[in-house]
């Protein structure tokens, strides 16, 4: 059987991505079952070929994961602290699980994937519903979780998921991008909803529908029926550049 060639890959550089969907008023975060080191949680990721740049590479793992393409992706940080994965509790655990899978991964190859990567965080938006989470090779299987419900994950990717929440609060209203978490048409009502569950704070029902019409990037559909004609809302899709 031939060999992994770890060569193909620029050495110690990694994607690590923080995919966020929204669905049943609560933000979610796809994240991968780690199918080596007893069952550890990470977000998806993978490694940068030689032969693409970094954004190449974060778009080619958030279509592996989710089939989808043309996503919404946005690069936040870089993680290159000395100590990263060095002193994982789970280094030795994950190595002999390699080494036991498949021959291919021997001890140089099983050295250089357990070994310290700086990784490049990208958080990507999603319409869940179009999403077909598919394994990686070293998932077991991937797995939307609320923001609030998210595990102890390995390495510092918690960390990460922490930085990349943070960067889409802070351009949640700047760059408007949390239309790309919602379908093609939806009410004010909806984007409330959605705002409140990125910050985790209630707005205002008036002042939040005034300061999203205000900005004049919504375009007035028909109304959404509910029973009450009279009273349905009104559906709006949003005007991209």
């Amino acid at each position: 059987m031939e060999k992994i060639d770890i060569g193909k890959f620029i050495a110690h550089l990694s994607i690590d991505c923080v995919i966020f969907g929204y669905k049943d008023k609560e933000l979610k975060v796809l994240i991968s079952k780690f199918k080596f080191g007893k069952g550890t949680w990470m977000l998806p990721g993978g490694h940068v070929l030689k032969t693409e740049g970094i954004d190449k590479a974060a778009s080619r793992v958030l279509k592996d994961r989710t089939g989808l393409e043309n996503i919404y992706l946005e690069q936040f940080r870089v993680f290159g602290d000395e100590n990263r994965i060095v002193n994982s509790e789970h280094k030795a655990i994950m190595k002999a699980d390699l080494i036991a899978y498949d021959e291919r991964f021997d001890e140089e190859v099983t050295e250089w994937i357990t070994s310290r990567f700086i990784s490049v965080g990208y958080y990507a938006l999603v319409d869940i519903h179009k999403v077909n989470p598919k394994n990686g090779f070293f998932d077991e299987y991937l797995e939307w979780r609320s923001i609030n419900d998210i595990p102890q994950m390995n390495y510092d990717h918690n960390e990460i998921l922490t930085y990349g929440l943070e960067a889409l609060r802070q351009n949640l209203d700047r760059k408007l991008i949390g239309f790309n978490l919602l379908p093609e048409t939806f009410t004010i009502k909806e984007i409330q909803e959605l705002y409140e569950a990125v910050y985790d704070r209630p707005f205002a029902r008036n002042n939040f529908q005034k300061k999203i019409l205000d900005l004049n990037v919504l375009e007035r559909l028909e109304k959404k029926f509910t029973g009450a004609q009279n009273k349905a809302p009104y559906l709006y899709r949003f005007i991209r550049n």
